[in-house]
């Protein structure tokens, strides 16, 4: 039985063309619409394209547009969702679909390297496998995952490591949760746990800094001025920063805004473990959020979603652990 699967293009590389000078640039048409029966073949689709912005255009208005289609069409009996989407910011927008729908079919966000009419170009085939993994049983209750490459990663841990490469989209630490080979979907291991906040709504600005050598408090007052709502700081190692950055932190904190810490190294978590001026132990104390193994831009997504969810900051810090 042939399953029911939606198909949302929103634009990025896979819908682009490479012209003669070697430019790639959006054309008239979406050139994976010019391969219906490929796709066809594979079940019933149902295709929308709400819109077609390379992937650094995306913002939390677009991705609340993909949650409340997927929301709308979960209504349909449909047995899964694939979404086509550039890979600047691909893991953001699967990381927020991840954490604000609650459907118990698979959402596969997806995109590619090269454009439709490069040589080697992995489009068509990373389409072709999102469905199918959409259409795998074994995909429900995973959360939302990124299918490219033949593997198969979850949106909390996949992250885009090279500028170019078919293979940039890895998970540091765990790997991929499963592979698309020839014969089937292979899963070889599960999340523990999926996580859901209900949220319409994103209005709230979180600014996201990487620490550095002899970083001072100065971006901090100025951030503070500006009157954002929330800071993610990739800080140095397990999590520490320059004694300069302390003041800036201080005074951040004294007007109850919270700051979220991860590392900018990518493997590893951010811990409390240094207590010398500003090492994590140090920080913890002021008060500082430390986040559980997130990368930055993604620890931003959360924190948006948290400010829209509660201004209780020991409530936010759970969210966090």
């Amino acid at each position: 039985m042939s399953k029911k699967i939606l198909i949302i293009h929103t634009g990025g590389t896979i819908s682009m063309s490479e012209d003669e000078t070697g430019t790639v640039k959006p054309t008239g048409q979406n050139p994976i619409t010019q391969h219906t029966k490929e796709l066809t073949d594979l079940g019933e689709l149902l295709i929308e394209e709400p819109f077609q912005l390379p992937s650094p255009h995306i913002t939390m208005k677009e991705m609340l547009v993909l949650k409340k289609m997927i929301e709308n069409y979960s209504a349909q009996e449909i047995d899964g969702v694939v979404i086509t989407h550039g890979t600047d910011t691909l893991e953001e927008t699967a990381y927020f679909l991840d954490l604000t729908t609650d459907t118990t079919f698979p959402i596969i966000v997806t995109g590619a390297m090269r454009s439709s009419n490069e040589i080697g170009s992995d489009g068509l085939y990373n389409v072709i496998s999102a469905i199918r993994v959409a259409s795998s049983e074994e995909a429900k209750n995973k959360g939302v995952l990124v299918v490219l490459n033949d593997e198969i990663h979850t949106a909390s841990n996949v992250t885009k490591t090279h500028t170019s490469n078919v293979s940039t989209f890895q998970s540091p630490q765990y790997g991929p949760i499963g592979i698309v080979t020839k014969r089937g979907i292979i899963f070889h291991h599960s999340p523990l746990e999926l996580e859901y906040y209900r949220t319409n709504h994103i209005e709230k600005r979180v600014a996201l800094l990487k620490a550095h050598a002899g970083m001072d408090s100065s971006l901090f007052y100025a951030i503070k001025e500006l009157h954002y709502d929330g800071i993610v700081i990739e800080a140095l190692g397990q999590g520490n920063l320059p004694p300069d950055a302390i003041e800036g932190i201080k005074a951040i904190l004294a007007e109850n805004i919270p700051i979220v810490l991860v590392s900018r190294c990518f493997n590893g978590i951010a811990e409390d473990t240094y207590s010398y001026e500003g090492g994590g132990s140090h920080l913890k104390e002021l008060g500082v959020i430390f986040s559980n193994g997130l990368n930055g831009q993604k620890a931003r997504i959360k924190l948006l979603i948290a400010l829209a969810t509660t201004n209780d900051i020991n409530r936010i810090e759970q969210m966090f652990q």
